[in-house]
């Protein structure tokens, strides 16, 4: 579940567009009531969809960044006060990945320290190659936050994202000072270590010791993690792909657990290792074909086939079509 405001933030931007909001509501679930009142809770993939919905009906395929760039962080409610509270960036930031579940249960925040300051998105509960103007969002919108906290044009030492995109825009580099790299391992960025000494503006340390008695107990009532197997082992094998061959030990490995665990695991729930990995190879290469600027050869590799030939085989089996078919079809 998610706290919704970025639901909200992006129905404003259909009305203000002049787009018929209640037809996109009803395909993804959701009703105008839901969508007024601010404290109803919203599920995530609920959210996922209809930022997919908008994204389309507004013809801006960068949506989630478009909304990170113009919005007002106040809208988004406790946690960006909890950060401008806060006296430091580094003591925001800290607190930003303590209580980033009380408010989207699928995005974690995570905040760690070595010769930079490194801040990254984890994943829970949704799968996470489902996501793409949702991330943008929060990774985009986080960095605006802290240049905003702090009145510092901070520029990252890296800035990367997990899911791919067949181009980049030049605004998006522009917004970040550097290159944004997509398909990379993670959903992560790079500040220099001194700026987690910089001040903040708004610091008001005792307003901000007000809403941590509130953020810990909505912590508190929290429940454990509620993310499935199988969606914990889709969210492995997506991030191995482009690197080839996906072995069920290297997934187990990086769930903590052995691979015949694992495999017990998934045999429990009725699932093998294979069929999520060829499920999802399919699911991917659908979603890559909507692309059109997505060359075959990229997509093949993307899904971790060394050639073009066994990836059309592999298509046309899943589907009974090859991927040129695939395209065709959708073109009529």
């Amino acid at each position: 579940m998610a706290q919704g405001g970025l639901s909200r933030l992006a129905v404003a931007r259909l009305q203000s567009a002049g787009v018929p909001v209640e037809p996109i509501l009803r395909r993804v679930g959701l009703t105008p009531e839901v969508i007024a009142h601010p404290e109803e809770r919203l599920s995530v993939q609920s959210q996922i969809a209809l930022l997919e919905e908008a994204a389309i009906a507004l013809k801006d395929d960068c949506l989630g960044f478009t909304l990170a760039r113009d919005h007002d962080p106040r809208e988004t409610g406790l946690l960006y006060y909890v950060m401008a509270s806060s006296r430091t960036l580094g003591e925001a930031l800290k607190r930003l990945a303590r209580y980033s579940r009380a408010t989207n249960e699928a995005i974690v925040f995570g905040y760690r320290e070595g010769n930079r300051l490194i801040l990254n998105l984890g994943y829970a509960g949704v799968p996470r190659h489902s996501d793409k103007h949702q991330i943008e969002f929060c990774m985009f919108g986080l960095l605006r936050i802290c240049r905003m906290l702090t009145g510092q044009n901070l520029v990252p030492q890296y800035f990367c994202i997990s899911h791919h995109r067949s181009s980049v825009t030049s605004e998006m580099a522009r917004f970040v000072g550097t290159k944004v790299e997509f398909g990379a391992d993670s959903d992560e960025f790079a500040l220099n270590l001194d700026a987690r000494e910089l001040p903040l503006i708004h610091s008001d340390p005792y307003l901000n010791d007000l809403l941590l008695t509130y953020c810990e107990a909505a912590l508190a009532n929290k429940r454990g993690d509620r993310s499935h197997l199988r969606t914990r082992v889709e969210n492995a094998i997506s991030t191995m792909l482009p690197h080839g061959r996906v072995l069920a030990e290297d997934v187990a490995r990086s769930l903590g657990m052995s691979e015949r665990t694992l495999a017990r695991k998934l045999s429990d729930e009725g699932l093998n290792f294979t069929e999520i990995l060829q499920q999802l190879r399919r699911d991917l290469a659908v979603r890559y074909l909507d692309d059109r600027k997505l060359h075959v050869s990229k997509i093949a590799w993307l899904l971790g086939f060394h050639e073009v030939s066994a990836f059309t085989h592999a298509f046309k089996r899943w589907t009974g079509k090859t991927p040129r078919q695939m395209r065709t079809a959708d073109a009529y």
